[in-house]
């Protein structure tokens, strides 16, 4: 026997080798090698590709070390600058795998993923592939389960089978790391908006008749898929029965809310990283309810999941509205279903009349969820205003830049006021009732020891409009002399007009579409009518979305997707993302509310804010790691410290420095993202 060949008692050879025990996933082969400590990640593979002397292309293979759970990309780096020695296995796998996506119109597709890749530029990936801007709004969450019922039922409750099947696809020039392997079931040729995105912000169209180029054909070219067949995530889909509500999971609670943000996939590390599965179920959703520059010329694919997920959102019960609104909500739904079907039947005869449409009904309003520029700039106004306290005392007040005078009445208004409320850093709530004709404002006031609630009573929607745009600028600290003022109030005053029933309906038109009534609202509405005839219950439910329908039956489909969008925005609710966790002093589990500028402690019972932090007013954040603390120092007041209970803290830590990045973005800044300095933000000191 050869000197080399000689074994030690501590497995290595006598030469200095040793057996470095590796696993071929696509063969289900295990392989051993003869290595050196010495020898590059390269160069093992380059090895094993020989000893294996199968002809396959192995380009896309990289060696993944199973116990420490870390890729092994540095193929320069030594087995010994990795630590790797003999008691290690690895497997030799492919970085692309397939991945169950559910999109944000709950429809299911596989996709090609890397799995080596960190999950922010996975998505981006994605996004690119589905022609999605600012793809640093969205990440992967894994689906929740609810605990009710078991893990088999309900996947075959939400899961739909795909119908389509078809040949490895790779969009674009084959350079993009996302292969689409199946599409979901798709009527028509249904746009919803026209243009796609370039890198000159400049609408894409069919060279042939002038039409919104499909996103598929713009992706696919001449694949035999491309015919016909847009990009699903372009596509409303319409519920087709209200058993699909019922057996989808709704969270009953505040807690039940904040056990799903648990399932926010960590955007530093990779999938494999974090335990995700071949062909496991991921959700692609928008993470960061911090919409830049939504413009629906443009954004041909952006606004339609977009408006899903404000759907879903609704009919899931995942965010709060009243009964008003719901109408409102099912209503634009049942516009936009209808529109979309006739966009099927007719699409190539009246796309260009619909590009048009769109300019002019949205030319005037500048319909961007940030809020666009007016030449009409407002002075501020002394409005006169009732103001209701604790114990129901009533006071006269005026709004002056950013702060309330209260009087005890109007000719004393020229006298020093009883109080004075400044409202930065405040939260702002609507409480209205359109047909009850109550329009409050709900206020919560910074002060030492917590809040204070203070009510706001208004007399007319225009009234209720321009003080609840005061009231929302003055708690960011703008007044009302800031240029979005007047587009706050008109888009407020908009959002009221569509909750309004017609007292005299015209003749309404008959439902043209096969869309049931009850797909339309949530669950917890029809609960109300238990005990009614199911046929009486869908004719009163129609008789209220066609009559709601009246107030949006002019707006064409895009501009009833924004309205939407707009109004899920309005809801008081809307983007917040709950925590559970334990403050420092605390004796109970409390929660911890995280919006795009704002922490809240909140009562995890009622919901209600206990005291709000403003990120304006932060110095800085940090996290222990060892009792997984977070901390957060504010400029002029005392800093706050908490631990979160049943999540990793990182995932409440990647959210403060995810909203802290996005609001550095401008429209003056290029197109592409500053990856290192969103992972400087979010991945903390591990």
């Amino acid at each position: 026997m050869a000197l080399d060949g000689i074994r030690m008692p501590d497995g290595c050879y006598a030469d200095g080798t040793w057996e470095l025990k590796m696993h071929v996933t696509d063969l289900n082969r295990d392989v051993s090698l003869r290595v050196t400590g010495e020898i590059h990640i390269g160069g093992v593979m380059l090895k094993l590709v020989e000893k294996l002397d199968v002809k396959k292309d192995w380009s896309d293979h990289a060696l993944w070390w199973e116990k420490k759970k870390t890729w092994l990309l540095k193929t320069h780096w030594t087995l010994d600058k990795y630590g790797i020695q003999a008691d290690a296995r690895l497997l030799f796998t492919p970085q692309h795998k397939l991945l169950r996506l559910q999109l944000p119109n709950m429809k299911h597709m596989r996709v090609k993923v890397n799995f080596s890749d960190r999950v922010f530029k996975a998505v981006s990936d994605i996004c690119k592939t589905f022609n999605i801007r600012h793809p640093e709004e969205l990440s992967l969450l894994r689906k929740p389960r609810d605990p009710k019922k078991k893990k088999k039922k309900l996947e075959e409750a939400e899961e739909e089978a795909l119908e389509l099947e078809g040949p490895l696809l790779t969009p674009g020039s084959g350079t993009s790391p996302i292969t689409i392997l199946y599409i979901g079931p798709v009527k028509g040729s249904i746009y919803s908006s026209p243009g796609l995105y370039s890198k000159t912000m400049t609408p894409t169209y069919d060279s042939r008749d002038g039409s919104p180029l499909s996103p598929t054909s713009a992706w696919f070219g001449d694949s035999p898929l491309s015919e016909g067949n847009p990009s699903i995530l372009a596509v409303s889909q319409p519920i087709t029965s209200p058993d699909i509500l019922v057996k989808m999971y709704k969270p009953q609670s505040l807690l039940d809310k904040a056990k799903i943000n648990q399932g926010w996939l960590d955007s530093s590390r990779s999938l494999m990283e974090q335990d995700v599965k071949e062909n496991e179920v991921l959700l692609l959703r928008f993470k960061y309810h911090s919409f830049f520059d939504l413009n629906p010329k443009y954004d041909a694919i952006r606004v339609n999941p977009l408006y899903e997920q404000a759907k879903w959102a609704i009919l899931l019960e995942e965010i709060e509205c009243t009964e008003e609104e719901l109408m409102m909500f099912a209503a634009l739904q049942y516009h936009i279903n209808k529109l979309s079907i006739m966009s099927s039947e007719n699409h190539m005869n009246n796309s260009e009349k619909e590009i048009d449409e769109v300019d002019a009904a949205l030319s005037d309003l500048e319909i961007t969820l940030e809020g666009g520029k007016t030449s009409n700039t407002l002075v501020l106004q002394h409005i006169p205003k009732k103001l209701t306290l604790k114990g129901y005392k009533q006071y006269w007040c005026t709004f002056k830049d950013i702060t309330i005078s209260c009087y005890k009445s109007r000719e004393e208004a020229h006298l020093m006021p009883a109080h004075q409320m400044n409202l930065r850093g405040c939260e702002v709530t609507p409480d209205v009732n359109i047909s009850g004709q109550k329009f409050n404002i709900k206020l919560l006031i910074p002060v030492a020891d917590g809040m204070n609630e203070i009510w706001l009573r208004c007399d007319t929607e225009k009234q209720y409009a321009q003080w609840m745009a005061a009231c929302r600028l003055a708690s960011k600290g703008k007044t009302m002399a800031d240029s979005s003022y007047s587009l706050e109030v008109q888009n407020i005053l908009s959002f009221l007009k569509m909750q309004h029933m017609n007292p005299d309906p015209q003749i309404i038109e008959p439902i043209t579409t096969d869309i049931n009534p009850e797909c339309l609202v949530s669950p917890r509405y029809l609960k109300k009518y238990k005990n009614k005839q199911p046929g009486f219950v869908r004719d009163l439910i129609l008789a209220r979305i066609l009559e709601a329908h009246q107030n949006v039956a002019q707006m064409s489909l895009i501009e009833a997707k924004m309205r939407f969008i707009q109004a899920w925005q309005s809801l008081p609710e809307f983007g917040m993302t709950h925590f559970l966790a334990k403050f420092q002093g605390g004796k109970k589990d409390e929660l911890i509310g995280i919006t795009y500028n704002r922490l809240i402690r909140m009562d995890a019972s009622t919901g209600d804010a206990i005291k709000t932090w403003r990120f304006s007013n932060m110095k800085q954040w940090n996290v222990n790691w060892e009792i997984k603390m977070v901390t957060v120092e504010f400029a002029d007041e005392p800093s706050l410290a908490f631990i979160c209970a049943e999540v990793d803290c990182k995932v409440v830590h990647e959210f403060i420095g995810g909203y802290i990045f996005l609001s550095t973005r401008a429209k003056d800044q290029n197109e592409s993202l500053d990856e290192e300095m969103f992972y400087k933000l979010t991945s903390g000191w591990i």
